[in-house]
């Protein structure tokens, strides 16, 4: 349902999004200090790996954070560049140049609005958990063979497929420069995995950073590093506004708001149920004002020069972990990131290409745990299936493309254990047998009477011969489609052209009125062969077996 005018208040900030503030500042301050050091070269490795720069993925982390972190609908969501828009953004930097980034942010924000505004936040909630994983898993694999080109020190092959390329450019690495860079990635990789080992409240990603910073500057390795970065933030502008270039963004802007939709919303459902330090979850967030929020702040990204931004579940996760409560620890995030803009730009710049590639890798290799991959696999073979296909298509293709197909194939498997779970038995008579009972057959439908399974009940119910009376008991039917009730008027019709009377015995309330409007009423023999009791419609039928009987002597 879309919001009334009235309504729009619920998408603004209130004072209720800082209750408990007086007694956890200390707890959220430290929090947010938390997570900007861990978002620092997490925005910088974003915003290389999409094409943009890392001054783009910084100004992103900054504006899209903290507009986030005061207009979403989450208290403990953090804002940002992400992997998952990184892979999306590469293939339109690739094909319409760095700079369509910023225009591309605004209409992809403008779209995440108004889905926000149209109250489409809890669609999110029919996205299946095989889906959700196999999405994941696919995002996880382009990340890190996007990396590949910073790690052995070559060229990025821009537009082509992220496994070819990686191959590519693993095939032009020349020594010693290779074994350097594959030497730095290591190097980040060992700290990240074995630091928090020792103490986890350590940031592992930075001091993997400074380390690998130190060691390189210290051996003057001649590799790439991310250069110049400005030491504020340039003012807001309009983006420049290309007709021509608008007709071509379109479908990319799209692709970007569904992704920034689905990723922010997932982020926020998971963080709702994550326990903090103290045990407790951190509580409800509203899906319809994260999304507006989300979109507003890749609208304030765009203005600045950055990128699209959603719900990045890594930092919100140590976010939560960190003891934060309010949205407070995220708003101190967005400035501690900024103060390094005014303060360390001249440090940062000295950063290697390899090192974010390293964290990026091993980021990757943390997006799916082995657990949930065991988890899924072992279930059923359906949601196996779908969990292998959408990773692989989101690898091989796109990622929307992934989680339509991934719903698609869900939504019929569903539908054929529905199916599988719905069909017709034959009963016997109730009571003690009479004369004339072996001429009535009596049907019971179970679960959905719906296109999936109509064909099987029309075929087995018309099968059977030597009868007078059918009676078809609906009492069992859980759902009835516009299929289902047409399958009965083709059911009945086929019996009343064999002189067999159908009753028809326990059609639900709720489905009188399609029954009645199908014509399955209409298509029986009398008006009044529709009862309410099973011993009615016996005994009716046996009436029916007694005048026949009395009509052939």
């Amino acid at each position: 349902m879309s919001a009334a005018p009235g309504q729009l208040g619920r998408f603004l900030p209130s004072r209720r999004d800082y209750g408990g503030l007086r007694s956890a500042w200390k707890t959220d301050l430290l929090a947010g200090i938390t997570v900007g050091i861990v978002a620092l070269p997490l925005a910088l490795a974003f915003g290389v790996s999409s094409g943009v720069g890392a001054e783009a993925g910084l100004i992103t982390a900054v504006v899209a954070g903290l507009v986030a972190a005061v207009m979403g609908g989450s208290h403990v969501q953090i804002s940002g560049p992400t992997g998952a828009m990184v892979v999306v953004l590469a293939p339109v930097v690739a094909a319409h140049g760095a700079g369509s980034i910023a225009l591309v942010s605004l209409m992809a924000g403008l779209l995440v609005v108004i889905l926000g505004i149209s109250g489409l936040g809890r669609a999110v909630a029919f996205i299946p958990w095989p889906v959700v994983e196999g999405f994941t898993l696919g995002i996880a694999a382009i990340i890190f063979l996007q990396q590949v080109p910073l790690a052995t020190g070559t060229e990025g092959i821009p537009g082509h497929n992220t496994l070819l390329a990686a191959i590519e450019s693993a095939s032009q690495a020349t020594l010693p420069t290779v074994l350097q860079t594959l030497g730095v990635v290591l190097g980040v990789a060992a700290v990240m995995l074995l630091l928090p080992r020792l103490n986890k409240a350590l940031p592992a990603s930075l001091i993997a950073v400074v380390l690998a910073t130190a060691a390189v500057e210290l051996l003057q390795l001649d590799i790439p590093r991310i250069g110049a970065l400005p030491h504020s933030l340039s003012a807001p502008s309009l983006p420049a506004l290309d007709p021509a270039a608008l007709g071509g963004l379109l479908m990319p802007a799209v692709s970007i708001a569904m992704l920034a939709a689905i990723e922010s919303l997932l982020s926020a459902r998971v963080a709702a149920g994550m326990a903090g330090p103290d045990g407790r979850p951190s509580g409800a967030y509203s899906p319809d004002r994260e999304l507006t929020g989300q979109g507003l702040a890749s609208i304030a990204a765009g203005f600045f020069g950055g990128m699209p931004a959603t719900g990045a579940i890594a930092r919100t996760a140590v976010n939560v972990r960190s003891g934060a409560r309010t949205r407070f620890s995220a708003i101190v995030h967005a400035l501690v990131l900024l103060a390094i803009i005014y303060l360390g730009a001249d440090l940062v710049g000295k950063i290697p290409l390899a090192v974010l590639a390293g964290i990026l890798m091993v980021t990757a290799t943390r997006m799916v745990s082995r657990h949930t991959v065991t988890a899924i696999l072992r279930s059923t073979r359906a949601d196996a299936f779908v969990f292998v296909l959408t990773a692989l298509i989101t690898v091989a293709f796109d990622l929307i493309v992934a989680i339509e197909i991934g719903l698609v194939a869900a939504a019929l498997f569903t539908l054929r254990t529905f199916a599988s779970l719905s069909g017709v038995k034959r009963e016997e008579i109730p009571g003690p047998p009479e004369p004339g009972d072996e001429h009535i057959a009596i049907f019971r439908l179970d679960g959905a009477m719906f296109f999936g399974a109509a064909e099987r009940v029309l075929q087995e119910i018309s099968q059977v011969k030597d009868i007078q009376v059918a009676i078809i008991r609906l009492s069992q039917v859980r759902m009835l489609d516009a299929t289902g009730a047409h399958t009965l008027v083709e059911v009945i019709s086929a019996l009343e052209l064999r002189g067999v009377t159908v009753l028809l015995k326990g059609v639900q309330p709720q489905h009188l009125e399609l029954v009645t409007n199908v014509g399955v009423i209409r298509s029986l023999r009398h008006h009044k062969h529709l009862f309410a009791s099973l011993a009615d419609a016996v005994e009716h039928a046996r009436s029916h077996v007694r005048r026949n009987a009395a009509a052939s002597v």
